[in-house]
């Protein structure tokens, strides 16, 4: 059994709660089947979450030499990244702040006995 494959993406402009939404949709499934799901999955976060599991597949194959029909999703999971802060002037001489946050997210794949 090969050890456990990584890939990471981050900075990711979408908020790490709306990133765990689609997250939660994929953990344990097999990497193909993930990745079909994600693909009619219509939120924004889809479209970054399959990139690294379609990453950490390939590191699979080139790295390990495992098959993606063997492989499964381990753990996936978004931590919160970086907040951007920015100023909307308010009434009365206020602003309000725009809080422009970011997410990482990390896929570790294994390959199934």
């Amino acid at each position: 059994m090969a050890e456990d494959i990584h890939a990471y993406a981050r900075h990711i402009p979408i908020s790490s709660q709306k990133v765990r939404l689609v997250v939660d949709l994929v953990r344990g499934k097999d990497v193909q089947e993930a990745l079909t799901t994600l693909k009619f999955v219509p939120n924004q976060a889809a479209q970054p979450v399959s990139k690294v599991i379609a990453s950490a597949m390939a590191n699979a194959e080139e790295n390990f030499g495992v098959s993606r029909d063997d492989l499964y999703i381990y753990r996936i999971f978004a931590d919160e990244g970086p907040t951007r802060k920015w100023r909307r002037f308010g009434a009365r001489g206020r602003f309000k702040p725009w809080l422009r946050r970011s997410s990482h997210i990390t896929v570790v794949l294994r390959e199934r006995d």
